[in-house]
């Protein structure tokens, strides 16, 4: 009987483990060992060498065989397993593993090494046997420092060991080790010089002016007042704590964005809104810039303040003092200086005038007080807001240079949330000034050429770059002047080129315009007021909608061009564009009346006021005189919207480099999507309209017929006057059907009837 044949089916091969499984196996191992070395090591009374009936046969080997090798570097051996354990069970890749173990090695062997220098030993073999015997660093930290005393000596030895330890803490935590220390010594120094302003106040306690005070043993009354005012200086502070700002600088009108969003360029439609609620996925593959990839840049790449001691400072503002009270005295007005203010470049003499004192006299006497001052220009606030004393600013001998990684580093801007956060400067009192753009919510900037203004619009355009992302606030940027801005053309904040052709101008603005059209017909369909509600709606289904700046930074060179077109965008877009989340900054170094309108001051709130060269330049910016008496190089009257008087202000300084490191940092991370339909020009449209008139046919006919063409001709035969018919000439010309302008002679007609049809009927090019 025959065997049945079975068939032998073949075994399938099994799936590999993965990778994150092996580490996953290992780490628990690795974990559970280390528990179990320090159970045997902690956690057994009496002799944990001996003591079989708890750890068993193996437990006690493993413990005399640690000992005898290690020493008490035995304890430091489960911590390594169980962080190399933790490592694996976070799947780290393998060079960071490699790193922290690499370090954990260094510093246990150096630990051990450095156990064993305490032990009593002469020779190699006394060294040896105590290392066996489980003192010390064991076997081999006896070993290695039997060689190190020989390599190095002792105290050689010992420099070594601790260098070593070092740079395996530096490779095992990553921090870097001048970071700390600099840290380190900014605590301390921070911490004595609370300590001692505490015992100041605690030892020295100031008299609170009660009123008056009776001598003792007399019956007479005595004021107690200062004998010196109270100097207020920044200048050497870095870290400032807190400064009192107004609700402009910190609270804005609309809240920022809730959620990053993404921006993706219409093919078909150049807006920014148009159809956003029926975005096609297709279009959502075309954007570049992940908002988990794009990283703000960091205020490491900008270059560091360098700050200048001044140690004849205290002594400058005494005699100061001495010579404001003399002065005023000489003229019969008799003042006390009660507080001093030091700025940047600006140092303000606060003082109280006695009573029956008129404000306007010491205001009329601001030549004289400069005069003797030796100042080039004194400035007098009179009264100061939220005080009751008159404020004279006095330039100082030595301006310090405000950097921009200065201010960017205070709480003031890194604490706001705002993405249209800007930097400007610091008051003349040493404490920073940072504004919120959405709180203008539209910003006018003036001065004469050289006195900070392009400075300015570099900082107010690098201030919103570290705080949005490209998705989250978009700009638009005009410069007629064609130098100013172009270094920005890299940016993937940028809707489209920077504008240089002032034509296209423009048709830049009328697309702002309807940008914003389109969003309020989206706000009304879904039911919003604002932006920041309509983003709020949105958040989930990634149709939010960014912030959009619009920058002009020459406006009378748009307003030479065609300055109804400029006055009616910039118009309607500061009246209405709030809302919408699209915002203006407009400068110009000419503010005239003929620039800057009554439309465009009524509709611009917050204004920015550099060095200008009169009086009435000053009013035509800020309603008011004292722009004429800044210093240039910065110096800034900053009058934001609800503050009762312009804050002066010295603006930032941002480098050449500093922008190119900017740019580049954003650059490298994305490239612009510029959107389609916002560099067209409507000059050109208009003039393709201007070219067809009702009577162009008949004209042509005409003057064809009749073999020759003149102005006269045409006025006579249709009836029409004289720029309507030079217009119609010039049409004519246009096309070529007659001949150029010859003075009195009628111009001659190049063309035939047939090939005057042929041309309308497009057989015949031009």
């Amino acid at each position: 009987m025959a065997k049945a044949s079975h068939s032998v089916k073949p075994i399938k091969p099994g799936k590999p483990v993965k990778n994150e499984t092996k580490h996953e196996i290992t780490g628990i191992s690795l974990i559970a060992l280390a528990i179990l070395l320090l159970i045997n090591f902690y956690l057994v009374p009496g002799d944990a060498v001996t003591d079989t009936s708890k750890m068993g046969a193996i437990g006690v080997f493993s413990v005399r065989v640690l000992a005898g090798i290690v020493g008490l570097g035995r304890f430091i051996i489960p911590v390594i397993m169980i962080l190399w354990g933790f490592f694996l069970l976070r799947n780290q890749p393998y060079d960071f593993i490699k790193q922290k173990l690499i370090g954990m090695t260094v510093l246990f062997f150096s630990c051990i090494t450095f156990l064993h220098f305490y032990i009593e030993a002469t020779t190699l073999k006394s060294y040896l046997i105590s290392g066996l015997n489980g003192s010390g660093g064991g076997f081999i930290g006896a070993l290695f420092c039997w060689i190190m005393q020989k390599g190095f000596g002792v105290i050689g030895a010992k420099i070594i060991l601790v260098a070593l330890s070092i740079v395996s803490v530096v490779l095992i935590t990553e921090v870097s080790l001048a970071s700390t220390i600099r840290k380190l010594a900014v605590s301390v120094f921070l911490f004595l010089k609370r300590a001692k302003n505490f015992l100041v106040n605690f030892l020295f306690e100031e008299v609170e002016d009660s009123g008056p005070v009776k001598e003792k043993g007399h019956g007479k009354t005595k004021t107690l007042e200062p004998d010196f005012p109270v100097i207020i200086t920044h200048e050497y502070d870095d870290t400032a704590e807190t400064s009192e700002n107004p609700d402009w600088a910190t609270n804005p009108l609309e809240e920022p964005l809730p959620k990053p969003l993404e921006i993706i360029p219409q093919g078909q439609q150049s807006t920014l809104s148009t159809n956003k609620a029926t975005a096609h996925q297709p279009q959502k593959e075309k954007v570049k810039v992940e908002e988990g990839h794009y990283l703000i840049p960091g205020t490491e790449i900008l270059q560091t303040a360098v700050k200048i001691k001044n140690p004849r400072m205290n002594k400058d503002i005494t005699d100061s003092i001495r010579i404001l009270e003399d002065t005023l005295d000489s003229f019969g007005v008799k003042v006390k200086v009660t507080q001093v203010s030091c700025g940047p470049a600006i140092t303000r003499f606060e003082m109280q005038p006695c009573p029956g004192v008129k404000v306007s006299k010491i205001v009329n006497l601001a030549d004289d007080i400069a005069l003797n001052l030796a100042a080039p220009a004194v400035r007098i606030e009179a009264p100061v807001p939220g005080k009751s004393v008159i404020g004279i600013e006095v330039p100082k001998k030595e301006i310090s240079t405000v950097c921009f990684r200065e201010v960017l580093e205070t709480a003031q801007f890194a604490q706001s949330p705002s993405k249209l956060t800007v930097a400007l400067g610091k008051d003349i009192s040493g404490n920073p000034v940072v504004a919120d753009l959405a709180t203008m919510p539209h910003l006018l900037i003036a001065g004469a050429t050289g006195s900070g203004k392009s400075v300015c619009m570099n900082t107010l355009i690098c201030s919103i770059l570290f705080k949005a992302k490209p998705s989250e606030v978009k700009l638009l940027m005009v410069d007629p002047k064609m130098v100013e801005l172009t270094n920005y053309n890299r940016l993937p904040h940028l809707v489209s080129p920077v504008v240089t052709d002032p034509k296209k101008a423009a048709g830049a603005l009328k697309w702002v315009v309807n940008e914003m059209e389109n969003r309020y017909n989206i706000f009304a369909s879904t039911g919003v007021k604002d932006l920041f509600r309509y983003n709020e709606l949105k958040q989930n289904t990634g149709e939010e909608l960014p912030q959009i700046v619009v920058l002009i930074d020459e406006l009378a060179d748009l307003m030479m061009v065609s300055p109804g077109d400029v006055e009616d965008a910039i118009c309607r877009l500061a009246q209405m564009a709030r809302a919408a989340g699209i915002h203006l900054v407009v400068a110009t170094q000419r503010p005239s009346v003929d620039v800057i309108t009554g439309l465009i001051k009524a509709n611009i709130p917050s204004r920015i006021a550099f060095a200008v060269s009169s009086q009435v330049d000053s009013r035509t910016i800020l309603d008011m005189g004292g722009a004429e008496k800044l210093l240039g190089r910065g110096d800034m009257l900053f009058n934001p919207v609800g503050a009762p008087k312009p804050i002066r202000v010295q603006g930032v300084y941002l480098s050449e480099e500093d922008i190119n490191a900017i740019v580049s940092h954003c650059s490298d991370q994305a490239k612009p999507q510029y959107l389609e339909g916002i560099l067209q020009n409507d000059f050109a449209l208009e003039e393709k309209r201007s070219n067809h008139d009702e009577l162009f046919e008949e004209a042509a006919k005409l003057v064809i017929n009749s073999g020759q063409a003149s102005v006269s001709l045409l006025q006579r035969r249709f009836r029409i006057g004289y720029s309507r018919a030079a217009r119609l000439m010039d049409i004519l010309e246009n096309r070529g059907i007659v001949g150029g302008y010859e003075g009195s002679k009628p111009r001659n007609v190049l063309m035939t009837f047939d090939q005057f049809e042929r041309l309308e009927k497009g057989e015949m090019k031009k």
